[in-house]
């Protein structure tokens, strides 16, 4: 199959959820315990999780999802260019030069940008343009991103040539369905992978953070919202707390999971604190339920655990019209169910690239297993 233009899927000048996964070459164990040398390469998740979060705080693109494994990871992206043009010239200069330093420091830290290095992109209107598109590009958030852990790698090992093994896969995410399947289906890859076994044990995820905080709130470590004074409460803002003294809450550089159209304001919602493109969610359900449906999830895919589907899980399947078992099939195998777009067969049979040219087809298995629900 042809490859297709990423363009034809997704643009940074339109909001989009997107799934990414991105490989190392031939599948080795990069990024973990190498069986053939013997080495753990453990240290690499943590590179990776840290650029995350400083591409979380530099990009106009919303962090969903993430899970590190040992030679793969998973990335749930959602551009936001109507964030990115809530920005003046200079934050865009600012944030750019900040992303790619023209300075930096003996030890290869990114320098601030002067006062000149600024003024030289915000006289330039094309260049605040072009960086501006760049700034809710995923495509570009991926360039940074593999090719500095790329380039850390393979001067690490004394080594030249590929660290991944060809260009990221993507699938956008067209309906509510194929969002909350393929969040499930990151978050659970340790899990699915037999790396861990409980979700706070998922080293290297999202779901390990929004669980840290999520523990802090109910602690009393984190402080409330105006109005929200209850610890119940407290513990159902599935994320954007600030701990006290000031440091931020585990989770602070991904996206809150829960989003309430009553509650929650219009607009961009840009976050103020710089450690996130926006404060909109992308769930309509708070974390406590989230979890306990990742975990009903969990016990039904691995097997030799004991368990039964939580109260609070079932209207969530209910709504979206998936019985226990499509739910679970879909989750294990979303991987290999869609390609290029996910969704519901009537809204993929619906969906045209953008330049109206291509039509996306529902795999037969997708359309078979959506079709009993």
């Amino acid at each position: 199959m042809a490859r297709l233009a990423r363009v034809e899927v997704f643009a940074p000048d339109e909001v989009a959820v997107v799934h990414v996964l991105n490989r190392t070459v031939r599948r080795c164990f990069l990024m973990g315990d190498d069986p053939l040398t013997g080495k753990n390469y453990d240290h690499r998740k943590q590179w990776l999780e840290d650029q995350l979060r400083r591409l979380a705080a530099g990009f106009g693109i919303d962090l969903l999802c993430y899970a590190i494994m040992s030679n793969h990871f998973h990335l749930v992206l959602r551009s936001r260019p109507d964030v990115v043009v809530e920005w003046d010239d200079a934050e865009v200069a600012r944030r750019w030069l900040w992303l790619c330093p023209t300075r930096k420091d003996d030890e290869g830290n990114s320098l601030p940008p002067d006062e000149a290095e600024l003024k030289a992109i915000r006289k330039d209107k094309s260049r605040v343009a072009e960086l501006r598109s760049r700034l809710s590009d995923i495509s570009w958030w991926m360039r940074l991103l593999s090719q500095n852990i790329a380039q850390r790698a393979n001067r690490q090992d004394g080594e030249t040539g590929k660290f991944w093994q060809a260009r990221y896969r993507a699938e956008r995410l067209l309906d509510e369905t194929a969002l909350l399947a393929c969040a499930a289906y990151v978050d659970l890859n340790p899990i699915r992978a037999a790396l861990a076994q409980t979700l706070e044990a998922s080293d290297y995820t999202s779901v390990q953070h929004r669980i840290e905080s999520l523990q802090a709130a109910v602690k009393g470590e984190a402080k409330p919202a105006v109005g929200d004074q209850s610890a119940a409460n407290r513990a159902k803002r599935s994320s954007g707390s600030t701990r006290e003294h000031g440091s931020p809450a585990a989770d602070s550089y991904l996206a809150p999971l829960e989003i309430n159209v009553r509650r929650d304001s219009a607009g961009a919602c840009c976050n103020k604190a710089g450690q996130r493109a926006s404060d909109k969610g992308f769930l309509a359900m708070p974390l406590p339920d989230y979890l306990q449906l990742l975990d009903w999830t969990a016990r039904q895919i691995v097997r030799g655990k004991r368990g039964r589907t939580p109260a609070s899980a079932r209207p969530v399947l209910e709504r979206l019209g998936l019985t226990e078992q499509t739910w679970c099939a879909l989750v294990k195998d979303f991987g290999r169910l869609f390609y290029a777009v996910a969704g519901q067969p009537h809204v993929i049979d619906g969906h045209a690239g953008r330049h109206g040219e291509h039509r996306y087809k529902t795999r037969v298995q997708a359309r078979e297993l959506l079709a009993a629900c």
